[in-house]
């Protein structure tokens, strides 16, 4: 009795072993591309701004304000963080060689806010202000608010909220100071276009509740545009009106500042 072994299947299976190997590690590899991208750590966004205005001649003036914000974003949790200070004066030469000066601002004001987002646009938060105005006679003023708030619009480039709280408000306002239960009602909205120039507008209206006479109403416009990938060109409007202001003050308080700003 004869026995023959035939090589040829082994040949075969040895011969399939690299394209076999080949063929699981595409199907690894394409595996690992399927698999979903990791989503982009919140990162802080960060812009300071200067605006300096300086003039010699008949009259010497000097003016320079300084803004920060900067924020950041979880997935259910948002931070919100500003700050502010203006300072300038002018001095005038009269036809006798006489010099008067004075102030024409002179303020520091900050800001924080923290919100918890409940679903996609609606949220809950507290914020805190605190402001000091030496031409408005405010010594201080300081608010805090708990609030409920709600994105209207949220999209990558585009949102508009509303928020309603209460506030408690303390402040010095000439040299009276008071502490009293106000309403808080804002809105924000903020659009970036396609160039990286964003437009942003806020408005909030604090009113005392017993006493609907003493309310204050702070609003803020504002358009910026590149020049280079970190630095901008902006411009804004800032109005602060006191419908009960210091003795001798006047209700309404209007800046407009040109200047730069640094994006990190």
């Amino acid at each position: 009795m004869k026995f023959s072994i035939s090589l040829e299947p082994a040949a075969f299976i040895l011969g399939t072993l690299p394209l076999t190997a080949l063929l699981l590690g595409v199907n690894s590899a394409l595996a690992e591309d399927a698999k979903p991208a990791e989503p982009p750590k919140p990162q802080w966004e960060s812009v300071a701004s200067v605006d300096l205005t300086l003039t010699r001649g008949n009259s010497r003036t000097f003016l320079t304000t300084a803004t920060f914000n900067t924020q950041k974003k979880w997935a259910m949790d948002e931070i919100l963080l500003g700050a502010g200070a203006g300072y300038g004066n002018s001095t005038v030469k009269n036809s006798s060689g006489e010099e008067s000066s004075s102030e024409t601002q002179d303020y520091l004001r900050g800001f924080g806010q923290f919100n918890h987002l409940f679903t996609e646009r609606f949220y809950s938060g507290l914020r805190l202000d605190g402001l000091h105005d030496n031409l408005a006679d405010i010594n201080y003023r300081f608010t805090v608010s708990p609030l409920a708030g709600y994105y209207f619009l949220k999209h990558t480039n585009t949102f508009l909220s509303g928020e309603v709280g209460p506030s408690l408000v303390t402040e010095e306002l000439g040299h009276k100071t008071d502490t009293y239960l106000g309403l808080r009602i804002g809105e924000r909205f903020e659009h970036k276009f396609k160039t990286g120039a964003r437009f942003w507008e806020t408005l909030e209206w604090i009113p005392q509740v017993d006493k609907l006479e003493n309310w204050i109403l702070n609003a803020e416009a504002g358009i910026s545009a590149p020049v280079i990938k970190a630095l901008d060109v902006r411009l804004v409007a800032q109005d602060t009106y006191n419908n009960r202001p210091a003795t001798g003050r006047l209700k309404n308080d209007l800046k407009l500042l040109a200047g730069v700003g640094y994006r990190f």
